[in-house]
């Protein structure tokens, strides 16, 4: 890389930073900080959606699957134009109906007022260990871009991957600290134009004059690359059934929700969200990784893609290219520890030990909240090794413990408190035990390799039925949920 493509990068993050404390100086109180004043354009709310479920960790994740299976890995973020297109159909309407009467900060608060308040504290603490994994994700996302790219030597004379994970983390917990959801959505909107601009308008055509044209990649990669069908049928069921739920149960979603105005505007947000997804950065994304194969055949599959972008683009283009990488996935990490610092501070610290309070001064206690978990979310980080792993164990652990009492929550007014209580423990235990290897499944069914969260969501769906018809809510609470979630 040359002087040009260093300066650019130092300008570019000095403007995110820039935007990030402007928007602090901005903020007024939690409904500033958390949802954006309720009144952000759907415009700029479905990029930033797009930007935060795809952000920096699955377009370094996508160049991996491209790497590895071709043109199939896209079948990856077709899970996003579905979970987005149903939540926009399914769930929408029903949440900012209640969100207009009841201004949500969380998504939490729609399971307190639906059941009860154990019920809110339990899926805080796995919602919010959930984006403490995610955000670990981006941040090692960076760390390998950083040391396939600016930051292959340092004057400390550390490992790179240690030391870009140490600089990545100054910066994202930095921005992090200081921003808000404004701050969030609208950096989103253009880092990510600019990103998926640099890559479909200036790399995809610089990566194949580099190899020699659409002729030679076919001639570099086996013919199933260029083909929807290079996977199992497994993969693509693990791939929708950990991916697709997190849309019903996203924090950083829900969020996005309230900041939308009203039903007409979340909606069109969620639309757009899904079309950029797939096809678009689906494609763009696993072609690059394609191309990365055929120049670094040798490289691992997820460091391809960014020293692609360090070799192929001229002076200056790597640099923007390369700033708008790290700044999705500051974004995505953003938002993370945004929704993780929502869960801990209005979710859990406030209904038990703290004042609630939303002046300036909550801005404050978030803040430190906010810091404690960049911290945590940096030793996490250091634990894996591949980010697609690190994101789709994240995902798993939350979509296990919360996606059946939510759906339940929506669609069944039978569901009980205790119901969702037991499916909330019981499915996130299986699948954290299934993970980490503390159980394990019989020989046969194993052999199948069928992701853990489905086994979790299986059990949370035996205990959230069975715990609602032994254990059914009060007469009291019943006319409550019925008056709180209209049909």
């Amino acid at each position: 890389m040359s002087l040009l493509d260093y300066l650019i990068f130092a300008a570019y993050m000095a403007c995110v930073l820039g935007i990030g404390i402007y928007h602090f100086l901005r903020n007024k109180d939690r409904e500033d900080y958390y949802v954006g004043g309720r009144s952000i354009d759907p415009k700029y709310v479905g990029l930033s959606i797009v930007a935060t479920d795809v952000g920096g960790g699955f377009s370094i994740g996508l160049g991996g699957v491209g790497f590895a299976m071709g043109l199939s890995g896209s079948w990856l973020l077709f899970t996003g134009l579905l979970g987005a297109w149903l939540c926009a159909v399914l769930i929408i309407p029903k949440i900012k109906r209640i969100d207009l009467n009841k201004s949500f900060l969380t998504y939490p608060d729609f399971l307190r007022d639906r059941y009860d308040q154990s019920v809110a504290v339990t899926a805080a603490l796995i919602s919010g260990i959930g984006y403490l994994g995610f955000a670990g994700a981006q941040m090692l996302a960076g760390a390998k871009l950083a040391s396939a790219t600016i930051l292959q030597s340092n004057p400390l004379g550390m490992d790179p991957m240690n030391f870009s994970l140490m600089i990545i983390a100054v910066v994202t917990i930095l921005y992090t600290v200081l921003g808000g959801l404004k701050a969030v959505i609208y950096t989103d909107a253009v880092q990510w134009g600019i990103l998926l601009g640099g890559l479909v308008v200036i790399t995809i055509p610089a990566a194949l004059y580099e190899i020699g044209g659409l002729q030679a990649l076919r001639a570099g990669l086996p013919p199933e690359f260029f083909t929807l069908t290079n996977l199992s049928w497994v993969q693509f069921f693990n791939w929708m059934i950990t991916i697709v739920p997190i849309w019903l149960v996203g924090m950083t979603l829900y969020q996005r929700m309230y900041a939308c105005k009203d039903e007409a505007d979340a909606k069109k947000a969620w639309y757009i969200a899904g079309i950029f997804e797939y096809p678009i950065m689906a494609f763009a994304g696993v072609f690059l990784g394609m191309c990365a194969r055929l120049v670094f055949p040798e490289a691992e599959a997820e460091m391809a893609l960014p020293m692609l972008i360090r070799d192929v683009l001229p002076a200056g283009v790597a640099g923007i290219v390369i700033a708008s990488y790290f700044s999705a996935i500051m974004s995505t990490s953003d938002s993370c520890m945004m929704a993780a610092s929502g869960n801990f501070l209005n979710d859990i610290l406030e209904q038990f030990w703290l004042t609630s309070d939303k002046d300036k001064a909550s801005v404050r206690y978030s803040m430190l909240i906010t810091l404690i978990i960049g911290i945590l979310s940096v030793l996490l980080a250091a634990q894996f090794t591949m980010v697609l792993d690190a994101v789709l164990y994240a995902y798993a652990f939350m979509v296990a413990g919360l996606f059946i009492p939510t759906l339940g929550a929506y669609f069944w007014p039978r569901g009980s408190c205790k119901g969702a209580l037991a499916a909330m423990i019981g499915g996130g235990v299986v699948t954290l035990l299934l993970q980490l290897s503390v159980i394990s499944l019989p020989e046969q069914i194993d052999k199948i390799g069928i992701d853990a969260s489905f086994y979790g969501i299986i059990a949370a769906t035996v205990l959230y039925v069975s715990g609602s018809l032994l254990f059914p809510d009060s007469l009291k609470q019943e006319q409550r949920q019925s008056e709180s979630l209209p049909a």
